[in-house]
C-alpha cells in the first residue's frame, strides 16, 4: 500500500510530476501526495525495449491485476492472449502497421471483447442470450478489456516495466483473429507491448490538454475549448521540438488522424470486420 505524505513534504516532487504532465506551471492546491500518484503521472509509452526477459510470474501477476479492475455486473466479457513466441509476434506486427515494438517486447498481449464465453454458456444450460447481440453488449466488452488492461499498466509500471497500447491490431482483425484462433464474437481490441525500456532510447513524459479543455463542471462548457486548445498547441509544439520533430501542435496531427478514408488504415471497414466476426449488433 502505498503512503500517504503531507504536501508540506511532498510539494516539490509532486508538484514537479504535475507541471511535467502538463508542460506549464502548476497551481491548484496540492492534495496528499503517494507513490501511486507518482507512478500514474509518470507514465509514457515506450516503444523501444532492451533485450531483457521478464521475471518468472510476471504474466500472471498482470493478470491477477487485470482482474482486480471493475467490471460490468461482474460479467467478465474480456479475455487476453499472451504471445512471446518470435514468429507469431512478426506475424502479428505485419498485420498492425509492421510497428517493430511488437517484435522487441518479450511480452505482447492481445486483449479482446469476449462475448462467446456467455454464449456459449447459455448453450450448455439451453439458456436465451439474445441480448449478447446488440451493440450495447459490445461496448461492455470492449470497456471491461480497456479497464483490466489499464490496471495491469499500472501494476507493470510499478514494477519497473514499461508497455505502449498498439490500436493498429484493428487494422486487420479478420486476420488478427484467425492468428490467434479466436472463436465468432470475440474481437481483438488492442495489444499491449510489456518489456523493460531501453534506457539509451528513453521515452519522455508527453505533456496532456489543460485540465480546463476535458474537465467541466456541472455542465459540458465548449467555450473553454479553444483558448485551452491553442495553448496546448504552443506546449505540445514546444514538446515535439525537443524531441526532434516538427511543431505540427495537436490540433493539426490529431486531424490529420482523420483527414480521409485511408487514414484509418483499414479501420473503416470496422463494421464489415464486426459482422465477419459473428457480430450482428442490433
Amino acid at each position: 500500500m502505498s503512503t500517504l505524505t503531507s504536501p508540506e513534504t511532498s510539494i516539490a516532487p509532486a508538484q514537479r510530476a504535475l507541471e511535467t504532465r502538463y508542460g506549464t506551471p502548476w497551481s491548484a492546491p496540492l492534495p496528499a501526495w503517494n507513490e501511486t500518484l507518482d507512478s500514474l503521472l509518470a507514465h509514457r509509452s515506450v516503444r523501444n525495449y532492451a533485450d531483457k526477459p521478464l521475471p518468472e510470474g510476471t504474466l500472471e501477476t498482470l493478470i491477477a491485476a487485470a482482474q482486480s479492475a471493475s467490471t460490468s455486473s461482474n460479467l467478465q466479457t474480456w479475455s487476453v492472449v499472451a504471445i512471446e513466441d518470435p514468429e507469431r509476434k512478426a506475424r502479428l506486427s505485419a498485420l498492425a502497421s509492421n510497428q517493430s515494438q511488437i517484435r522487441e517486447a518479450p511480452l505482447f498481449l492481445v486483449w479482446l471483447a469476449d462475448l462467446n464465453r456467455l454464449e456459449a454458456a447459455a448453450e450448455r444450460t439451453n439458456a436465451s442470450a439474445e441480448g449478447l447481440h446488440y451493440l450495447e453488449t459490445l461496448f461492455v466488452g470492449v470497456i471491461d478489456a480497456a479497464l483490466a488492461a489499464q490496471n495491469a499498466v499500472v501494476a507493470l509500471e510499478s514494477l519497473g516495466m514499461s508497455a505502449v497500447y498498439i490500436g493498429a491490431i484493428r487494422n486487420q482483425p479478420e486476420q488478427v483473429a484467425a492468428e490467434l484462433g479466436l472463436p465468432p464474437r470475440v474481437l481483438p481490441v488492442f495489444g499491449l507491448c510489456v518489456g523493460y525500456a531501453d534506457e539509451s532510447q528513453a521515452a519522455q513524459i508527453k505533456p496532456r490538454l489543460p485540465q480546463p479543455v476535458v474537465l467541466h463542471r456541472e455542465q459540458y462548457d465548449a467555450a473553454s475549448q479553444p483558448a485551452g486548445i491553442a495553448q496546448y498547441d504552443e506546449t505540445i509544439g514546444a514538446f515535439q521540438t525537443s524531441q526532434g520533430q516538427s511543431a505540427a501542435g495537436w490540433t493539426s496531427r490529431s486531424l490529420a488522424r482523420w483527414r480521409s478514408r485511408e487514414s484509418l488504415h483499414g479501420r473503416d471497414r470496422l463494421r464489415d470486420a464486426l459482422n465477419a466476426l459473428g457480430f450482428e449488433l442490433r
